[in-house]
């Protein structure tokens, strides 16, 4: 069951493989993801020390957040991955000119987990080719409709 997609990243990346990754989070933060309080629009991952780390994922606290604790929205949370799948990414994103982009956030077995993709950036020429294909393909079905009344 999906929680909250980025929807910016298939327009602005060729997505070229997706991989599933546990996610550090804390009480509060759990809390306001159930509620559906995320936004993960502007969030990219980094690698800092063979660790995959998310930045700009905004998690806004409930008003009802216990008052000993400050949350901070954007705060930088790690990602849980098994080591051999962080060193082929590290390869990948190092050599070959890749970008690792947060694509969706959902539940699996009641856990919340973060596919993210590896993706490669567009031109400004692919985003228009891919916006007219999605075009062309809006009226076609549109056309065909048409017909069959």
């Amino acid at each position: 069951m999906s929680i909250a997609q980025n929807k910016k990243a298939f327009h602005d990346y060729f997505i070229e493989e997706k991989y599933e990754a546990g996610i550090v989070l804390e009480g509060w933060e759990v809390k306001a993801i159930r509620a559906g309080r995320i936004q993960l629009k502007e969030a990219y991952i980094i690698i800092r020390n063979g660790e995959l780390f998310l930045i700009g994922c905004h998690i806004s606290s409930l008003p009802a957040a216990s008052t000993h604790i400050h949350p901070d929205p954007v705060r930088t949370r790690k990602l849980l991955l098994h080591a051999g799948q962080i060193s082929q990414l590290i390869g990948k994103v190092e050599r070959a000119g890749y970008t690792l982009v947060p694509l969706d956030m959902h539940y699996k077995a009641g856990r919340i987990k973060l596919e993210i993709g590896l993706a490669k950036g567009k031109k400004q020429f692919d985003k228009r080719e891919s916006e007219k294909r999605k075009e062309w393909e809006r009226d076609k079905q549109r056309l065909i409709r048409n017909q069959h009344t």
